[in-house]
């Protein structure tokens, strides 16, 4: 029984890095939206299975809450702000998608070599979870450089946090009001993110940061 719930514990959390990787690949906003979903799917899912593994049932209510604002509600409102913006729907990309997939490789082996390393002492499912997480939080800041398109750069600081979550859910949980109060400041970030889109929109008529360094004269 512990070898299926560590072998799960790990597949679901070596699938959150996988989705990350499906979101660097992608080259269009609204399957970059849909994979960000699923992304959100499988942190609910790798955080219910650690409520049962670990006895915890108040991280269901945090995969609950990963379920409904981020693979439902999230999505849809981004969706909306594309549609309705009439933002450029493809993702314009800093460096390639080549050299970015090799970077988030080499980010990736450095993750699991350095937590493997520093958490020798504890649990396997703690060194697993640390490791896979800080792959997950690395990717996503490598998604945010490497995207000129703010709506790119706000699913990557999203699959960020969604690392954060599963490394406190892998290291024993925490508080349940924590928890809430992470979901709400994530919410909050997003609509004030929101704002500033729109903001954008209505100053520059586009939402490529490549058009701030314009107006600054910082592009020759």
């Amino acid at each position: 029984m512990d070898r299926l719930a560590f072998d799960m514990a790990h597949l679901l959390a070596g699938g959150l890095v996988l989705v990350s990787f499906m979101m660097i690949y992608q080259d269009r906003l609204y399957a970059l939206l849909n994979v960000f979903a699923l992304h959100a799917v499988v942190l609910s899912m790798s955080v219910a299975w650690q409520a049962w593994i670990q006895d915890a049932p108040h991280l269901y209510i945090t995969a609950g809450i990963a379920l409904v604002f981020k693979a439902l509600i999230i999505p849809g409102a981004l969706h909306r702000i594309i549609q309705r913006l009439g933002i450029h729907r493809e993702v314009e990309n800093v460096v390639g998608v080549g050299p970015t997939m090799l970077a988030g490789m080499g980010l990736v082996s450095l993750s699991i070599v350095l937590m493997l390393r520093l958490t020798e002492v504890a649990d396997a499912f703690a060194r697993e979870d640390l490791a896979f997480s800080l792959s997950v939080l690395l990717l996503g800041l490598l998604m945010m450089i490497t995207r000129r398109n703010a709506v790119s750069q706000v699913v990557g600081f999203m699959s960020l946090e969604n690392g954060l979550i599963l490394a406190a859910t892998g290291a024993k949980g925490m508080p349940l009001v924590v928890e809430i109060s992470v979901a709400f400041s994530v919410l909050i970030a997003f609509i004030v993110i929101g704002v500033f889109l729109f903001r954008i929109r209505e100053r520059f008529d586009s939402v490529d940061i490549s058009a701030l360094d314009d107006f600054r004269g910082d592009k020759k």
